[in-house]
């Protein structure tokens, strides 16, 4: 199932990165907190993200995710810079990956 959605200010397609991750069962408010603080700079660190959302899960439903993150991309090349700059791989490495317990990705065009 898709979805019609509105050019964009440049009038082309975008590359839509989803994440979902469950944290293990250990993970402390302050880790929760690091990793919230680590993804608001990487907007500012990495021009090539358009559009960058993310956000812990609401606690509605029983088995959902802990944290989900949304990030739009003008192209494939723009994706990779953000999946492979230092800023990214190092908030992964010290902060996500250490309390992660499951992850889940997608890209699409929207």
């Amino acid at each position: 199932m898709g979805r019609v959605t509105a050019p964009t200010a440049k009038g082309d397609r975008v590359l839509r990165h989803i994440v979902l991750i469950r944290f293990v069962d250990t993970a402390t408010g302050e880790q929760r907190r690091t990793i919230l603080d680590g993804l608001a700079r990487l907007p500012e660190a990495i021009p090539e993200i358009r559009s960058y959302v993310f956000g812990l899960d609401a606690g509605l439903s029983e088995g959902n995710a802990d944290l989900a993150v949304v990030a739009d991309f003008d192209d494939e090349a723009a994706y990779r810079t953000y999946a492979t700059h230092p800023v990214h791989v190092a908030l992964m490495t010290e902060h996500i990956r250490p309390i992660t317990a499951s992850r889940v990705a997608v890209q699409h065009l929207t």
